[in-house]
């Protein structure tokens, strides 16, 4: 059966630019419903990478995003993420976007049609059987990333695919394919729209229950979140006040002397037991 690129197939509407703002509004909101039905499809396929995603990790594994444009400016907007959110270092998460640092604000020139540079990309980084690569790609097409997933999977490297195309060529790349298929775009091939809104929705999905499942949050906060300014701060401070049942200032002391809500709960206990 030939492929299919559903994502370069023509908007369900016609004559945007003819459309009133609050219609144009309205029509995109009705598109966006459809993402998290298409996600949640998806759901079992995710379910095996974290799992995959996890057990690595416990191991000293870590997890490389790897894409072009919108989809490797969302790798790289979720791998930064990691270390202010849970505590981690940035080495854990990897967000590789064709092009480099440059192409997080412009275009970069024929970069994502380099078939070997992202698997010397990886190498760069010292990729190894303990590491997982996940290529994000809305047409399943990226030379960048189908050549990055196949070196890795010719060398052992547990290899997962994103993509909005059904039967893409990416999936075929990938031991655990991901197709979140949302339909056309609204303003059509425009792939920054509902594939990126799932592509995030989906990263999101993949992170935030990794780093659950490695005790990086208790209850359902942030405990081990950077206290990088003073809302975070406070924040935290306010999670040791309700979690020990002291005053605020004291709370306050706690936190920064050990630097984290889990470290000075933590800490608190342990000098209560000894006491």
């Amino acid at each position: 059966m030939a492929f299919i690129k559903i994502t370069e197939q023509p908007s369900l509407y016609n004559d945007l630019e003819k459309k009133p703002i609050r219609e144009l509004l309205e029509d995109i909101n009705e598109e966006d419903h459809k993402v998290a039905d298409a996600v949640q499809k998806a759901i079992p396929q995710i379910e095996k990478l974290v799992t995959e995603v996890v057990k690595r990790m416990k191991q000293g594994g870590r997890l490389f995003y790897m894409g072009a444009g919108t989809s490797g400016r969302l790798g790289v907007l979720d791998a930064s993420e990691i270390p202010p959110t849970f505590g981690m270092p940035p080495t854990l998460v990897i967000g590789l976007i064709a092009g480099g640092e440059r192409a997080l604000r412009c275009p970069v020139e024929n970069a994502e049609d380099d078939m070997e540079r992202g698997w010397e990309e990886l190498k760069e980084h010292a990729i190894n059987v303990k590491d997982t690569v996940v290529g994000i790609a809305a047409s399943g097409t990226t030379p960048y990333v189908i050549g990055a997933l196949r070196k890795a999977r010719e060398n052992g490297i547990l290899t997962a695919s994103i993509s909005s195309n059904p039967e893409a060529p990416i999936s075929k790349e990938a031991d655990i394919a991901i197709e979140m298929i949302v339909g056309p775009e609204f303003v059509t091939g425009s792939s920054r729209m509902k594939s990126g809104t799932g592509q995030k929705m989906i990263l999101n999905m993949i992170t935030t229950s990794t780093m659950i499942q490695l005790g990086r949050v208790k209850g359902n906060r942030m405990v081990n979140m950077q206290l990088s300014n003073q809302k975070l701060v406070d924040r935290g401070t306010r999670m040791v006040a309700e979690e020990l049942g002291i005053e605020y200032e004291q709370a306050k002391r706690l936190l920064l002397l050990y630097g984290s809500v889990k470290k000075a709960v933590d800490a608190y206990h342990e000098q209560n037991l000894s006491s």
